[in-house]
Order: structure tokens, then C-alpha cells, then sequence
């Protein structure tokens, strides 16, 4: 199952997508450990003079990183991204990635992320000037198209590829259906039937047996999992695991779920410090608590903890009357 992004092989076919907000080092190190065989930085903008702000400060933090290190870049502006795309590969990224997925409105309203699909002129500019400007690899994440009646996913595709991209991650979705509706494969299996390079299908999938038939269905190379992962990382390894025998994974003891959010509240504190840590924990700590279907005011009073060392005291508490 095992397939290559330039000189990297990736061993495992389940790969985690970039999130903002989400998908900070501690976050991308726990679901490699879970099983990701690739897992991609949160979106960093191609505007390096917006690089000083403390949240672009930890989201630029590579050397630390798993291997290979996938730093994702976004913006409209093609030499604005390869910029970017260079002062990453110096701070330690070994594979850049190119957003062109991304539906959030301020993303788009500044004629990045999937709002680049309407204009394939321009996603040329921005392919080729990325791709000329690193030694590194360079992939690309798009949509099935801007709208259901201007899918344009294939084209942009097949011009990816002959530019240069390495890999290309899709989600069944255009960019006017933002996460709303059915996501549909089929453009999926019709853009790995036409190219040669790694695919990943993404979209709504949400546990073993949806990953294997999207992956069965279109034949890609790789399942990017994205939401689903929030609160439940070890999702990972419970797809590997359906892909290799075809049998479901029992899932984690309580015990190994305890051990498992106390070591990653732990990290964020450590990685964000005291004041940052705290807070960024109290989602994460919501995720969990959603998946362990928690019906006590347990989250309600965790989201007051200022204090670093309450946090884990009343996660251990609270898992201890589970």
C-alpha cells in the first residue's frame, strides 16, 4: 500500500489532512504515532510579513517535526508563494503543500485556497512558480471544482501533473457546496484514472469501512482524514488495520484513551506554554469528550481551568468516575 512523494516513501495509505486551528505539531506527532503515514502542517499564508504573529510562530516550527516534514502553503499570488514556499524548505519542510481546498470565506475572499479554481490561469502561474522555486517536492490540494456546473477538477488535475505536483489531494466536494451536501467520488476516480501521480481521496469519511470503499471505489492511493480525527485520533490505526485484514479494530480501553488525552493536553502545554496551552486544550479536550459521548457538566467546568496543572488533575479525576 505504500507509494512515494519524490524521495519520501509514505508506508501507510491513511494520511492526515491540514486543519487551521487543528493540526498543530503536538496534534500532527500524536496521529503519526495513531498511524498517519503522511500528516500536513496547519495552512500558513504566503505573506511573510504576516509570519511574526504568534500564531504563524508555531505553525512554523519544523525541525521538531515527524518525517516527512508537509508544510502547507496558501495565498493568490504566485511569486508571493514561492517565497513562501522557500522560507519553509530553509525552517525545515521537506514537502510543500499547495491549498487550493480551503472554502472558508476569508480564505477565499482573498482569492486563495478553493477560490483559485475559477481562474486556471492563474493556478498555472501558481503551480509553476512554487514547483521552479524548492528542490523539494511540491503537492497540491484542490476540489472537485468552484461549482457543481464548473467542475473543473480534472483539467486543473492533468495540468498539475504535468507542472510538476507530486501528489494530489481532492475532496468530493466543489467549493460552492463549502461542506454542505453529498460528496460525491466519482471525479475522484475519474482524476486517478487519468493520472499517474499519488491521489488521495478526502471527504466524509468518518471510520474504518467508509475509508475502505472510498479507497476501493476510486482506486486512490491514499484516504485523507480530516474532521474525523478530532477527538479520535487512533482512527488511524482502526483504518489500517480494516484495509490490511478486512476486520474491524477493537477500539482503545478506557484506559488507553485516559493515557492517550493526558499526554496530548500535556503537549499542547508544553508546546504553547502556560496561557495558550490552556485554552488551545479546552477544544481538544471538547473533541474527546464528544467522542466518549460525555453527558455530564464536566466540559462546561473544564473550559475555566486557567491553570495547567488543574486541567490534568480534573482529566484524571474525570476519568477515574467513567
Amino acid at each position: 500500500m505504500a507509494f512515494a512523494i519524490g524521495p519520501y516513501c509514505v508506508d501507510k495509505p491513511v494520511i492526515l489532512a491540514p486543519m487551521a486551528g487543528v493540526t498543530d505539531l503536538p496534534f500532527r506527532r500524536l496521529c503519526h504515532d495513531q498511524g498517519a503515514g503522511l500528516v500536513v502542517s496547519e495552512m500558513v499564508t504566503s505573506d511573510v510579513r504576516l509570519w511574526n504573529s504568534t500564531k504563524s510562530r508555531h505553525r512554523l516550527i519544523h525541525d521538531a517535526e515527524v518525517s516527512p516534514r508537509s508544510v502547507q502553503i496558501a495565498g493568490g499570488d504566485p511569486q508571493m508563494m514561492a517565497e513562501a514556499a522557500q522560507q519553509n524548505v530553509e525552517l525545515g519542510a521537506q514537502i510543500i503543500d499547495i491549498n487550493m481546498g480551503c472554502p472558508a470565506k476569508k480564505v477565499c475572499n482573498k482569492a486563495a485556497g478553493s477560490a483559485l479554481l475559477k481562474d486556471e490561469a492563474l493556478v498555472r502561474e501558481i503551480l509553476e512558480s512554487v514547483v521552479n522555486s524548492v528542490s523539494v517536492p511540491v503537492t497540491l490540494k484542490i476540489r472537485t471544482g468552484w461549482s457543481l456546473d464548473q467542475k473543473n477538477g480534472l483539467a486543473i488535475a492533468k495540468m498539475a501533473e504535468d507542472i510538476g505536483i507530486q501528489a494530489l489531494a481532492i475532496h468530493g466536494r466543489t467549493r460552492e457546496c463549502k461542506f454542505q451536501g453529498q460528496v460525491e467520488y466519482d471525479t475522484i476516480a475519474e482524476i486517478k484514472h487519468h493520472l499517474n501521480i499519488p491521489i488521495f481521496a478526502n471527504g466524509d469519511i468518518k471510520d474504518a469501512q467508509s475509508a475502505k470503499f472510498v479507497k476501493d471505489y476510486t482506486q486512490a492511493d491514499g484516504i485523507m482524514i480530516g474532521r474525523a480525527a478530532q477527538g479520535r485520533p487512533w482512527i488511524f490505526r482502526e483504518i489500517n488495520h480494516y484495509l490490511e485484514t478486512n476486520e474491524l479494530l477493537a477500539p482503545p480501553s478506557l484506559s488507553e484513551v485516559r493515557q492517550l488525552v493526558i499526554n496530548h493536553v500535556n503537549a499542547l502545554h508544553q508546546f504553547y506554554g502556560d496561557y495558550l496551552g490552556v485554552r488551545i486544550a479546552r477544544k481538544h479536550v471538547g473533541w474527546y469528550l464528544q467522542t466518549l459521548a460525555d453527558k455530564t457538566q464536566f466540559r462546561s467546568m473544564f473550559n475555566r481551568i486557567d491553570n495547567t496543572q488543574e486541567q490534568l488533575d480534573k482529566l484524571e479525576e474525570f476519568f477515574v468516575c467513567q
